[in-house]
């Protein structure tokens, strides 16, 4: 009990000289704070600005009108892992070789890559925290992190090595056990989660507790410049949500709803609160305008959630495994309550956000970056970016069903090819968005012409290879 006072005393000496404000910025020579929103597992209709007929995010829906809402965005993969590493480094997760969550396994089924893959976020990147904090900016992450190894002597890969100034629920694990305080009944379990100030009793709600952090790490900031990744581990499973949030969507619910699931509607009520919390405290302290907000989610909704009309789900190479929400609300937004049908994916947050803290970050890391800013879009929603084709690679068999694939979306053409045996599926999205008429044998030069292009493009990346 001595050792567990002892360190409950360490972790609070370390977050009170964490929360020290910064030296005030120059706001002639730094841009906008900026806060990323990434919500785990959460589907493309799972916000009522989106289309859900049972959830309600009032406050996430008044950023969509206060801001830019993003149709066609997508996460950088099906799975959380490969997505978070690539909205860090700005890189693809098959350049990284960081392709399936972590810990992970190659062995779902019976396909492995060719070569070792990365089971962690590897130094050698720039991140984006590195590249911000190197530019005037404090930085946090808050939240779930799950880019370091499930063991304890890598806690060099955790987020306080790769550019963050304070790490508050960031650990290896992927996910509490549960939702409510202590968040998994044990030290263990917390620990693997990650670090959390001392505090807290029972029937505190995780998603509460890490919006508490955050307003903590706003109040002590405000005079300065910062970045934080607030990155809520709901709405991932296990469906744990207040039970008066349940009973008022039970009351609520109908048998026509798409979505019918009550206990993850609450638990999207909580993300709700919580970003309108954020949003209030902003406001109070006067830097609502000088600060982004960009909200958006991993990868596609989870079996919890319903994602017509999008294909599928999570771990699928189908839209509904990884197109997601995103919003903008910020300074650069010149029209509220645009729309954007321009096609986007993770990559995209790290120049967007080097030029939104007006921060050029670390030029041979920059070299190598494949997304583009949105700016430009967030400046005027019917510019299209320089930019011709997306593209995924993910060479393993999820535990989910889906299978080994590679896939690029041009425009409106998507084509998905089938890793073990090339079979190609090709879709014309914009009049076919649930996936349902495959036009491959249709468009054989189609489908020849995306072929060559996803294939230079694994070449390029140095994607890896899957066999038997």
């Amino acid at each position: 009990m001595r050792i567990f006072r002892i360190e409950s005393l360490i972790v609070a000496a370390v977050w009170v000289l964490l929360c020290l404000p910064a030296a005030a910025a120059d706001e002639t020579k730094l841009g906008s704070n900026v806060i990323v929103m990434l919500v785990d597992d959460m589907g493309w209709t799972d916000l009522g600005c989106f289309g859900s007929d049972l959830y309600e995010t009032p406050h996430i829906d008044r950023l969509a009108e206060q801001g830019m809402k993003f149709t066609d965005a997508y996460a950088a993969c099906t799975v959380c892992s490969p997505t978070r590493a690539a909205l860090m480094t700005g890189l693809s997760p098959a350049r990284l070789h960081l392709t399936n969550w972590l810990p992970g396994t190659n062995s779902h089924g019976p396909f492995t890559v060719k070569d070792n893959w990365t089971k962690h976020l590897e130094g050698r990147y720039t991140t984006i925290a590195e590249a911000v904090n190197a530019g005037g900016y404090y930085t946090a992450l808050i939240g779930k992190w799950h880019l370091a190894a499930h063991n304890a002597k890598h806690v060099d890969f955790d987020p306080l090595t790769h550019g963050f100034d304070a790490n508050i629920g960031g650990g290896p694990s992927g996910m509490p056990r549960s939702f409510f305080h202590p968040y998994g009944g044990n030290r263990v379990a917390v620990a693997a989660m990650g670090p959390l100030p001392p505090g807290g009793k029972a029937g505190d709600y995780l998603t509460d507790r890490l919006t508490d952090e955050t307003l903590t790490i706003i109040r002590a900031q405000q005079k300065s410049s910062f970045f934080i990744y607030l990155s809520y581990y709901n709405v991932h499973k296990p469906d744990h949500a207040k039970k008066d949030d349940v009973a008022y969507f039970e009351k609520k619910v109908r048998a026509d709803m798409r979505h019918k699931n009550t206990a993850f509607a609450a638990k999207v009520k909580s993300v709700d609160d919580s970003v309108g919390r954020i949003v209030a405290e902003l406001k109070k302290l006067g830097i609502e305008d000088r600060t982004t907000l960009m909200f958006t989610s991993d990868n596609g909704g989870q079996s919890s959630t319903v994602n017509v009309p999008l294909r599928s789900g999570k771990g699928s190479s189908y839209e509904g495994g990884v197109r997601v929400p995103l919003i903008v609300k910020g300074p650069a937004v010149k029209n509220p309550g645009t729309v954007s049908s321009e096609p986007v994916t993770t990559v995209d947050f790290y120049p967007t956000i080097l030029e939104l803290a007006k921060t050029k970050g670390e030029p041979q890391h920059n070299d190598k970056l494949e997304g583009r800013s949105l700016v430009p879009l967030l400046q005027d929603a019917s510019v299209t970016l320089d930019r011709e084709s997306i593209y995924w690679h993910y060479p393993h068999t999820h535990p989910g069903g889906a299978k080994p694939y590679a896939a690029i979306r041009s425009r409106d053409w998507k084509l998905i090819e089938f890793l073990d045996g090339r079979r190609a599926e090709l879709y014309h999205l914009s009049q076919d968005i649930g996936e349902a008429n495959d036009l491959a044998a249709k468009h054989p030069e189609k489908v020849a012409m995306l072929r060559a292009s996803l294939h230079a493009w694994q070449k390029r990346v140095g994607a890896q290879v899957p066999v038997k």
